[in-house]
């Protein structure tokens, strides 16, 4: 195998946060749409809607980081993939725990349900990504020949 160029840590973040978007756009379009065909304010299905719409992002930024971000340290081995539903799993507590308790917080404040659910989804999305890209870089693709 030809060794291949190593990416910088900047550039490899700026790549997943480019990714990072898509992934926002598919976690809160995911979740909008369960919260306008299904309305609730009872915390499990809520929880259950921030799963969902949580789950559609991993695997979209899972596809992209895999192919373009961590290319140069993506086999697709079954480590790698165990790492990544691994890290997947504690993002997507750190993402539930922050949904709600953002979710509780904010329902002191006299503001509607749909911009409590959108601010508390996207201080969940901001915490989860941010732990995301440490578990990936270090954890999940970590370039073990270097």
């Amino acid at each position: 195998m030809p060794n291949r160029k190593r990416k910088s840590g900047r550039l490899q973040f700026a790549q997943f946060s480019v990714i990072g978007v898509t992934n926002a756009l598919v976690d809160i379009g995911a979740l909008n749409l369960l919260l306008i065909l299904f309305p609730t304010e009872n915390s499990t299905w809520l929880i259950a809607y921030n799963s969902i719409s949580y789950t559609l992002a991993i695997l979209n930024s899972y596809i992209w980081n895999a192919s373009i971000t961590f290319k140069q340290s993506s086999e697709g081995n079954k480590y790698q993939r165990i790492a990544f539903i691994i890290q997947a799993l504690i993002s997507l507590g750190i993402s539930n725990l922050v949904f709600i308790g953002a979710n509780d917080l904010l329902g002191f404040v006299d503001i509607p349900n749909w911009w409590r659910y959108n601010l508390s989804k996207a201080m969940a999305m901001g915490l989860s990504s941010f732990a995301s890209f440490f578990m990936i870089k270090f954890f999940v693709f970590k370039d073990y020949k270097r």
